[in-house]
């Protein structure tokens, strides 16, 4: 039953009306005259405090507000591919068109389109036991990805109808299921409240990596697939730069890029790039399988807030069609800030630096809806949501509590070091900081699908990155000549670990990709030069000429070779090592 109130406080996006008995928490409403959309997040009596998604200047005491009976909710179903959305999932294109260049208080466009008519091919007969999460159908909604049209999780029965293959839009009937309580209509779309987690039926342990391409993340800090990940780094350390490259390379089926209160001309670049970018797996354009939502810095506060459970939603939804996917949030830090200024106009208790108390309980329940999991349904199909999360803490302070509290909750930290990019070190990847608690899960994938020894050869480099730590202090006070022979084989191994291995170019047609095979190749190459140079140190051989082998220069190209000669020339790399060792030696 529709409920209507009156406004009696306006404090920036949030506002209080009287008349709202009967009302629900998280329940939708539209505001004053231009019907701005709204969601009630505090109820006392008769009042309702409402959170308002939109611009409320010129909003007055007196004007109502209209209940709609539901929670904030997405609509799902085909043409969420390639579009761009904002917070709360209106079409920034269609509301171009519509409205110019800026977006009008009160515009209600729909976030899929209603008219549009699509080729559904039936995949169930009459007759069948169906249940939530069941495919019934398919939609080729882009080049690269079918949308599998599925039965809503709250249904299941006997399939008494299902059209024959035609032309018909998301809002068609296109099957009947016979319910204990009566029938229920199936179209291809469904809706769905953004706060609640879509169910499943198990999930499952994080025991196969996510393949980026890039190095340092792949070996030395990998993420699982279902797993989560946090990119802190303070401003201009490439946070945006590496959570593209991981959408363009990662081993995902669709990519949810959420730009959340993020710079408007950072994310411009966002949105012009994308649709441009090559999809390396298709050769057609990436935006074939990615979803934007665009949520800037200027826009309203209240939506930044609602932007990630938009996200999540749409990739819980093609996570239940099987799909592996991959959710970029940019950044979390934004959305924190979001809701500490909600909190600050409710005059709810600061906590840590004015955050609200439930910052942490709010983090994991977006975190934890990350997974990789058997989906609902009567087949078993196995998919996954991964989740990266940027975060800019404040002067690249690690400790105040967005880091902290994420910290807490991901098990990947790839820490962004300003200095390293200072140095033109990119990605900007920590190596002394950063850590990943999936090693040990994924290690066995690793075993069978790569190498056995990529735990032993990954330890020991870190091992020595770990020395060189040690050994930089020593240096800086004593010099390097001072160093034993051996500790300079050490430096100079390291610093190719670092300049030929860990960083990469994601401008360089070859470099932008390496594969796990080759990226572990190269590592043994760096380390087989290391335990040849000592093994010659030890035998006599003078530590000057050992640091200045020929074969150095090729190791540092070894990156750019493509994957196809690349077997071959690590041959050759590796004879030349030990070859010009043993010439140190005679």
């Amino acid at each position: 039953m529709i409920k209507k109130g009156k406004i009696i406080k306006v404090a920036g996006p949030v506002i209080i009306a009287e008349g709202m008995r009967g009302t629900q928490m998280y329940e939708m409403v539209r505001v004053g005259e231009e019907k701005l959309i709204g969601e009630i997040i505090e109820l006392e009596g008769d009042t309702a405090t409402v959170q308002v998604y939109e611009e409320t200047t010129g909003i007055k005491p007196g004007e109502t507000v209209e209940s709609t009976g539901g929670p904030l909710s997405v609509e799902l179903g085909p043409g969420i591919i390639g579009s761009i959305f904002d917070g709360i999932q209106r079409p920034l294109e269609n509301i171009k068109i519509l409205t110019g260049d800026y977006i009008q208080r009160g515009v209600d466009v729909p976030p899929i389109p209603k008219d549009k008519k699509w080729e559904f091919k039936p995949l169930a007969e009459p007759g069948q036991k169906v249940q939530g999460g069941d495919v019934i159908g398919e939609v080729q909604e882009t080049s690269a990805v079918t949308h599998r049209i599925i039965i809503p999780p709250n249904i299941s029965g006997t399939l008494k109808s299902i059209e024959p293959q035609g032309e018909y839009t998301v809002l068609d009937t296109i099957a009947e299921v016979e319910t204990e309580t009566g029938t229920e209509k199936i179209q291809m779309m469904q809706k769905w409240p953004v706060r609640k987690p879509r169910p499943y039926k198990k999930k499952l342990d994080p025991d196969i990596p996510l393949i980026t391409g890039q190095r340092a993340q792949d070996t030395f800090f990998p993420v699982a697939k279902g797993g989560t990940a946090t990119i802190p780094g303070p401003f201009g350390s490439g946070k945006t730069v590496t959570q593209q490259q991981l959408a363009k390379w990662a081993d995902a089926d669709i990519i949810v890029y959420v730009g959340c209160g993020e710079r408007g001309n950072e994310m411009t670049e966002v949105l012009k790039d994308f649709p441009e970018l090559e999809d390396p797996k298709t050769g057609k354009p990436l935006m074939d399988r990615t979803v934007l939502i665009a949520n800037t810095s200027n826009m309203p506060v209240a939506a930044r807030e609602a932007c990630v459970y938009t996200g999540i939603t749409i990739a819980e939804y093609f996570r239940d069609m099987g799909y592996d996917v991959a959710l970029m949030a940019d950044s979390t830090s934004r959305w924190a800030e979001a809701m500490r200024e909600i909190s600050g106009r409710l005059e709810e208790m600061p906590g840590e630096e004015g955050y609200p108390a439930y910052l942490a309980s709010r983090l994991a329940q977006f975190y934890e809806r990350a997974g990789r999991v058997i989906t609902a349904g009567t087949e078993d199909k196995i998919a996954s949501v991964s989740i990266v999360g940027a975060v800019s803490p404040p002067g690249g302070d690690f400790s105040e509590p967005v880091t902290q509290n994420t910290l807490r909750i991901c098990k990947v930290f790839w820490a962004l070091d300003a200095s390293l990019a200072d140095k033109r070190h990119f990605p900007a990847i920590d190596w002394l900081q950063s850590y990943s608690l999936y090693i040990d899960s994924i290690e066995t994938w690793w075993a069978k699908n790569v190498d056995p020894e990529w735990r032993t050869t990954r330890d020991n480099a870190m091992a020595l990155l770990q020395k060189e730590a040690e050994l930089q202090e020593v240096v800086q006070l004593v010099g390097p000549d001072a160093l034993p022979d051996r500790e300079r084989i050490t430096l100079e191994t390291t610093r190719m670990i670092r300049e030929d291995f860990l960083q990469q170019n994601a401008y360089h047609e070859v470099d932008t990709y390496c594969s796990p095979k080759k990226q572990l190749k190269m590592l043994k190459t760096i380390m087989k030069f290391h335990e040849h140079a000592t093994e010659a140190l030890e035998r006599g051989a003078p530590a000057a000429e050992l640091v200045n082998l020929p074969v150095k220069e090729e190791i540092g190209r070894m990156k750019y070779i493509p994957e196809d000669e690349f077997d071959e020339r690590i041959k050759e790399i590796e004879e030349k090592i030990v070859q010009q060792c043993n010439e140190v030696l005679r």
